[in-house]
C-alpha cells in the first residue's frame, strides 16, 4: 500500500447538504472510482466549478501601504505614469 504525502489542509466546517438518492448514489460510486472519500470529492467538484474569488484589495500590501496607494488611481496612470512618479517635467 502506497502513502499519499500529505497535505497540509484549510481549516473546515461541517455543512449538511440534501441530495437526491440517484445523485447521492453516482456520487459514492465516482468516489469510490478515484479512491477518494465523499467529501473529497465534493470538494474537488465545488472547487471545479466555482471560481475562486479575487482577494481584497485591502488584503493587498501594495493596497494597504499608503506611502504607495492613496485613493483612487487617475484614469490616465498607464500613460502618464512618469509624469506621476517623476512629476511635471519628466
Amino acid at each position: 500500500m502506497s502513502v499519499m504525502p500529505s497535505r497540509p489542509t484549510p481549516p473546515m466546517k461541517r455543512t449538511t447538504v440534501m441530495l437526491p438518492a440517484d445523485l447521492r448514489r453516482r456520487a459514492f460510486v465516482r468516489a469510490r472510482e478515484r479512491g477518494v472519500s465523499l467529501g473529497e470529492l465534493i470538494r474537488e467538484s465545488l472547487d471545479s466549478a466555482l471560481p475562486t474569488a479575487a482577494p481584497a484589495r485591502a488584503d493587498d500590501p501594495l493596497f494597504a501601504d499608503s506611502a504607495v496607494f492613496a485613493g483612487k488611481a487617475p484614469k490616465d496612470l498607464s500613460a502618464a505614469h512618469d509624469r506621476y512618479l517623476y512629476g511635471e517635467d519628466a
